[in-house]
């Protein structure tokens, strides 16, 4: 919609362009000051020819393209007061010279807060042209008044906090990224060139005078320390609209006119090495094209790359879209296929931008000028249900949105911190600020825990790379697939609430790791996990408990919520053909001895069966039940007696 307003004002600088020569004064010395007023217009210089205009209406005080051209400039300048003054006396000179103006005056009054004003002018704009284009851009500024009105009168609660010095400067401060435990903070801030000159004078925000850099806080004891450059990123181009993989170990960013580029603007990656961020690669296509790409926001499960793009195939100017990851290649780089445009229900005529997903993998939140909102770029809510289809968006409400562009919104994994920019907000500096607020309720995602930790070698105390993989223990799917950093052996898994999962943690050469996790209710959202792994090398002897096999009470039939464990099991052994495990059963010490030893046996031959249906050759499996012969805790508690019913994988010479 503010688009639209902008075409027509780029038709009204070329209607006067044009027509210089049929100017409406017969004032020589008014069309000569007009002329000079034109150049400084196209020149860029807005000053002298709002000079030459004022000049020129003091020869003519009835020269109506002269009050038009000071109103085009006055609406750059966003002093709308002034516009519509130069408007009404355009239109009480000539009320059918530019019908355009009707439509104007109705967009100046809208960011005046005038919206009763808005829909007049509106609606006297419709009765005059002829033009259906033009009587549906009306519409929309109609409903988007009505709605504007509505949000006004019903405000949602909102008590932005400044992050302060430690983050914020006289510079402009924006588009924040933080990991999922809200632990690191990775931010854009727009650095003049000559600081020297930067302090003298107001400097226009041109990459003449200006280049964008990332900078890096990190949180100790509840307080951001004092930012730093990422000076392995940070380059004389511009680097920015970066977002950060949930443990805070990858980083896509946007970047522009870079040496190997594809098109204007595209998306690249790096990942935390020992040294800083690695150099900075181009995934290429299918995620880059020729055109526009940027914004990006990963998915917290380690697939899925979500942008903005005004590629062909889309619904409007610029789009949401969505990337898939098939695979790496060399250098660690992500792989990207499966490109798709997310669809009318988010994606309108106008611009959609800014997506974040937040790592509860289900709510999007994004800014677009397409749905009806308080003026410009509004953040926006949506939610995708278990078909993946997504809802109709809802907007974030007043005073969260206003007439100023609200864009680049992100939210801790409990969905309950939001963080943003803006220079809309009372502040002790001069730019842009970067701000926290509590999420309304009705607004937030579902909320997320993690489990965070490091991978280690049991018996060098090595930190390792390894791969971690987090399932769905009622339906068997993976949640997150991903990686520990490479050289801290550091981890962070995002866990919905609601569910049961089983994570697993390989590397070639040793063992798995086995280890499960409720997160039924809201209150385990409190209690993030923090988890140290211990991989053993694939040696004879080695053996781990199989924490994710589950039984009926006194029964050997395998439950369903085993089978995600067990397909773990069957994916190692194929990765490793010359490895030979024994399934061991053990149980607590209720019952006879006996009945202990058939119920381990039993329970250790439906694994054993397992296996071997699902592709394993039976000479490389063997199976045992010890019963309660083989304790790991006391069994005078029903604690101890838990730990002792297990099953058990042993590597066999």
């Amino acid at each position: 919609m503010f688009r639209s307003f902008l075409l027509l004002l780029i038709a009204l600088f070329t209607f006067q362009i044009v027509t210089a020569q049929k100017l409406s004064t017969k004032s020589k010395k008014a069309q000569d000051l007009y002329m000079k007023a034109e150049n400084a217009y196209v020149q860029g210089d807005r000053t002298s020819a709002v000079t030459y205009l004022q000049q020129a209406i003091k020869k003519d005080k009835n020269f109506k393209e002269a009050y038009l051209l000071m109103a085009d400039i006055y609406f750059g300048r966003q002093e709308f007061k002034k516009e519509i003054e130069m408007l009404s006396k355009a239109i009480e000179i000539d009320s059918t010279y530019f019908l355009s103006a009707y439509y104007n005056l109705g967009v100046a009054n809208f960011y005046l807060g005038n919206r009763e004003e808005t829909i007049f002018w509106m609606e006297k704009y419709k009765d005059k042209t002829k033009g259906k284009r033009g009587r549906l851009d009306a519409d929309r500024w109609i409903e988007q008044a009505e709605f504007a009105d509505e949000a006004v009168k019903n405000p949602v609660d909102f008590e932005p906090v400044n992050l302060g010095p430690a983050i914020n400067s006289d510079y402009d401060e924006y588009w924040p990224s933080i990991t999922a435990d809200e632990s690191s903070m990775v931010f854009t801030v727009l650095v003049p060139r000559d600081t020297a000159r930067f302090k003298r004078e107001k400097l226009p925000k041109t990459s003449q005078f200006f280049g964008e850099d990332f900078f890096m806080s990190i949180k100790h004891d509840g307080e951001w320390t004092k930012r730093n450059p990422v000076y392995s990123l940070n380059t004389d181009g511009n680097e920015g609209a970066q977002c950060l993989s949930a443990d805070g170990n990858w980083m896509f960013f946007t970047a522009c006119g870079k040496n190997g580029s594809m098109g204007s603007c595209d998306i690249y990656f790096s990942y935390k090495t020992q040294d800083g961020w690695s150099k900075p690669v181009n995934p290429g296509p299918p995620l880059n094209t020729a055109y526009w790409e940027s914004q990006p926001s990963f998915s917290s499960d380690g697939k899925t790359l979500y942008f903005a793009s005004n590629r062909p195939g889309g619904k409007g100017m610029k789009d949401l879209w969505k990337a898939t990851i098939i695979g790496f290649r060399e250098g660690n780089v992500p792989m990207f296929s499966n490109v798709k445009n997310l669809g009318d229900h988010i994606n309108t005529s106008g611009d959609e931008n800014s997506p974040f997903i937040h790592p509860d993998n289900k709510t999007l939140y994004f800014s677009s000028d397409g749905w009806p909102g308080m003026g410009s770029m509004d953040l926006f809510i949506t939610r995708r249900d278990n078909n993946g289809k997504w809802g109709l968006p809802e907007n974030l409400g007043y005073p969260i949105n206003t007439v100023h562009d609200e864009i680049g919104l992100v939210l801790n994994a409990k969905g309950t911190n939001a963080y943003f920019s803006s220079d809309g907000l009372p502040s002790k500096t001069k730019g842009k600020d970067i701000y926290v607020f509590k999420m309304p309720e009705k607004l937030r995602p579902d909320p997320v825990t993690y489990v965070k930790g490091k991978v280690f070698d049991k018996e060098t105390g090595e930190e390792l790379e390894a791969e971690f993989v987090l399932k769905n223990i009622e339906t068997d799917r993976t949640v997150v697939s991903a990686v520990s950093d490479a050289y801290s052996g550091s981890f962070l898994v995002c866990l919905p609430v609601g569910h049961s999962y089983a994570l697993s943690v390989q590397k070639p050469g040793y063992l798995f790791y086995s280890g499960s996790f409720d997160v039924k209710d809201a209150k385990d959202v409190d209690n993030p996990q923090q988890l140290n792994v211990y991989l053993s090398p694939l040696k004879p002897g080695e053996k781990i408990v199989l924490k994710n096999i589950f039984f009926a009470t006194d029964s050997f039939r395998l439950k369903k919520e085993s089978y995600a464990e067990l397909n773990t099991i069957v994916d190692m052994l194929k990765k490793n053909p010359e490895l030979k495990i024994e399934i061991g059963g053990h149980t607590d010490n209720v019952g006879s001895r006996e009945y202990n030893i058939t119920l381990s046996e039993n329970r250790a031959r439906s694994v054993y069966d397992y296996l071997i249906n699902n592709g394993i050759d039976a000479k490389r499996l063997t199976y045992k039940g010890y019963g309660f012969s083989e304790p790991m805790a006391d069994n005078d508690t029903e604690k101890g007696r838990a730990k002792n019913r297990r099953t058990e994988m042993k590597v066999l010479p």
